[in-house]
């Protein structure tokens, strides 16, 4: 992977970076909007023309570093420039050429790498002497147009002209592992710290993190994809356009994640939001991780304290008394390997496959131990269960008759029979209760393809 070249894409705000990164991947991964300054963390995306495999980073818009927190996103993008192999400045071509332009061309034309001029917006600018872009002193200069498509091929067949040809090997056992929680609890500091590189602004203001930012890491001979998202708000505080688009990246890494961080603030743990958040996770049917970030925050740092705490998330979030909780601080690398081990014992427990004869010897026992009940002559019987095996999440069919009268505590004695039997910690079981004669209607087996289908 490491021989995969890099395409570094700069320019000063609101040009179009984010708009041709989301063109050449053919979907909307960067967050596009007419606000100057969406993009402020560098996103990457592997990209392919032509069977040649290459990363595509979009980098926040170049400008004036106003205050400490702008200084570091255009630290940023000198480091993304400095780790290309080429680099495109992208330029309005319906505007001058601005000081800024000169100051961007200026930085990549020093670095000595392959470096395209990118003059986007092409649409807008019919009649206009173009001819003006030579004087930033890029050789190479491509017209472009987003939303209409155009100059796009132009400038990836010159693209893999001048870069190795190369193949990025996706890793089918590569473990995703998604970091979520409200704004400003420290999602960024801990990605961070498990990325061992400040790929992604960490800064004391909420709402910082836009995109959902990546990074891979070998932990014990594997591949894990990191992924840090925008923080979660309530629906209410949810403000139109980039912030609510920033949510649905939130939401979306949750279906693409094998296991969830939950991360609390540990000056502010009984919060509904989080346990909203565990909800959808916990539906998502995802492994989660409880995690209360900034620990060495608290004062008062005694066992005592620790287990208080513990108590009180136990009980605001008994609906999923599963979860391991740990406390962490990115400040101190506490606990924080801890977190890749959790994750990798969590993703081993998830892909647990138990034998069918195993499985129902352990339902004839559940049963034994404690029939279910029902009404009068509605009393459910439960006669044998499967486990689905094309569900990430243990999920498992109980086939029986009149089962929709079976109590939901007697769904969660099955459960927690099943956990003390197999260790399911960190992850939701399912469990799916099946009319047997409805399973076989038309001759259908509920252990073999559907005729029908």
């Amino acid at each position: 992977m490491k021989n995969v070249p890099i395409i570094a894409i700069v320019g000063r705000a609101n040009v179009g970076k984010s708009s041709l990164f989301n063109t050449i991947l053919a979907r909307r991964e960067a967050i596009v909007a007419v606000e100057a300054g969406t993009t402020r963390d560098s996103i990457s995306a592997k990209a392919s023309w032509k069977y040649q495999d290459f990363w595509l980073v979009d980098t926040a818009g170049m400008k004036d570093p106003e205050d400490d927190f702008e200084l570091t996103i255009q630290e940023q993008i000198i480091q993304a420039a400095e780790s290309a192999d080429v680099i495109w400045v992208v330029v309005e071509a319906n505007v001058v050429i601005t000081e800024e332009d000169r100051r961007v061309a200026k930085l990549a034309l020093k670095s000595k790498k392959p470096v395209f001029l990118v003059v986007n917006k092409l649409d807008k600018a019919k009649g206009q002497d173009l001819t003006r872009f030579e004087r930033l002193g890029v050789k190479n200069i491509f017209f472009t147009s987003t939303t209409q498509n155009r100059g796009i091929a132009e400038l990836l067949d010159e693209l893999v002209k001048v870069i190795p040809k190369a193949k990025i090997k996706d890793s089918h056992n590569r473990l995703k592992v998604a970091i979520l929680g409200r704004p400003n609890v420290g999602k960024s500091r801990i990605f961070n710290t498990l990325a061992n590189k400040q790929q992604a602004i960490v800064a004391d203001r909420a709402g910082t993190t836009r995109d959902v930012n990546r990074t891979i890491v070998r932990f014990k001979d594997r591949d894990v994809e990191i992924l840090d998202t925008a923080g979660i708000r309530r629906s209410g505080k949810i403000e139109r356009g980039v912030e609510y688009f920033s949510v649905l990246r939130a939401l979306a890494a949750i279906e693409e994640a094998d296991v969830c961080l939950l991360l609390m603030s540990v000056d502010e743990l009984n919060v509904a939001l989080d346990q909203k958040i565990a909800g959808m996770i916990k539906d998502a049917g995802k492994g989660l991780v409880l995690v209360v970030s900034k620990w060495d925050t608290l004062e008062d740092k005694t066992p005592f304290s620790r287990d208080h705490l513990a108590a009180q998330i136990a009980h605001n979030y008994d609906f999923v008394p599963w979860a391991p909780l740990i406390f962490t601080s990115a400040e101190t690398g506490q606990n924080v390997t801890r977190l890749f081990e959790l994750a990798s014992e969590i993703d081993e427990r998830r892909k647990t496959r138990i034998l069918t004869k195993n499985l129902n010897k352990w339902l004839q026992g559940s049963i034994d131990r404690h029939p279910p009940a029902g009404l009068k002559n509605r009393t459910p019987k439960l006669n044998y269960m499967v486990q689905e095996t094309d569900n990430p999440c243990p999920s498992f069919k109980i086939f029986g008759s009149n089962t929709k009268f079976i109590h939901w505590s007697y769904r969660r004695f099955l459960e927690r029979r099943l956990r003390e039997e197999y260790d399911f910690v960190g992850t939701p079981v399912q469990l799916w209760f099946i009319e047997k004669h409805e399973a076989h209607r038309h001759g259908n087996s509920p252990t073999k393809p559907n005729r029908d289908n």
